[in-house]
């Protein structure tokens, strides 16, 4: 699965970096998305095939620290850009007349370099409020990887101001790209809506629909494991879920996209050819 990521994402990458006729906003988004699936799934991944082949599930403090540090950056990056995506589909389907005014190379780059910015913010927010929790010499994380919520529930004692901090990220992490993306795709469907023949409509929404297959993964998977935190006490189901939105995800991205887009698969038969 780690396999198939690497290299599907990878070939997106490629794919939309050698042809020119995907040098649009919406594939410059995309490729970039897949260089967030790439790091976001080799933080974690790696370090699980090891512990599985050496049969040791042991992480320093520096390690697990510097684990969490850079899965909340890819995530959170992850989250901007789709919703970014859902900002240039809005544009597209509403604004299609100014579209290549508005989603010029330069303001795509700046909304790039502005999410790349936010989540090293959230990330190094997120680190702090965790280097200040005091922990137990040893201590066994019921998980494969470093998760903020578990190492929040291991701590000895929790500062009162930490909470704060905590909000106000989750906000950052979780609630603006959310809101974004719903005030987003509430005016794409009005706007669809008046389109008057059928055809129209659906050419209009298929536009999006393979980036709102990725949002509802994306975000239904990870709200649904920290919602069912709170419900059930199981570990086990807890860890199970994870795996969803830390692997499935990132692993579907490259083929959601590239099978129900025929300019995605041009150009991938394009650059293989090329290698043959």
């Amino acid at each position: 699965m780690y396999l198939v990521t690497v290299l599907g994402n990878l070939l997106i990458i490629l794919a939309v970096s050698s042809d020119a006729h995907l040098h649009t906003p919406m594939y410059f988004f995309l490729s970039h998305l897949s260089l967030a699936d790439i790091g976001y799934i080799s933080t974690t991944v790696p370090k699980m095939i090891v512990d599985i082949q050496t049969h040791s599930r042991v992480i320093s403090y520096m390690g697990c620290m510097t684990q969490m540090s850079i899965f909340i950056l890819f995530g959170c990056l992850d989250s901007l850009i789709l919703t970014a995506m859902a900002y240039d589909r809005f544009v597209a389907i509403c604004h299609p007349l100014h579209y290549l005014v508005i989603m010029n190379s330069r303001f795509c780059g700046l909304l790039v370099w502005v999410s790349l910015f936010i989540s090293c913010l959230v990330s190094q927010l997120q680190s702090l409020v965790v280097l200040e929790l005091t922990f137990f010499l040893d201590v066994e994380i019921p998980h494969f990887f470093c998760d903020p919520s578990q190492l929040f529930s291991l701590a000895c004692f929790k500062i009162p101001s930490n909470n704060i901090v905590i909000y106000f990220i989750s906000a950052i992490f979780g609630g603006i790209p959310v809101s974004g993306i719903l005030i987003s795709y509430t005016q794409i469907v009005s706007s669809i809506l008046r389109v008057p023949s059928s055809g129209g409509r659906y050419k209009a929404f298929s536009t999006c629909g393979s980036h709102l297959s990725v949002v509802c993964l994306f975000y239904g998977t990870g709200l649904g494991v920290y919602l069912s935190s709170t419900v059930s006490h199981s570990r086990r189901k807890a860890v199970v879920a994870s795996v969803m939105y830390t692997v499935v995800v990132p692993m579907l991205n490259p083929f959601i996209y590239s099978l129900r887009n025929r300019d995605i698969k041009r150009a991938m038969w394009r650059l293989l050819k090329r290698t043959a």
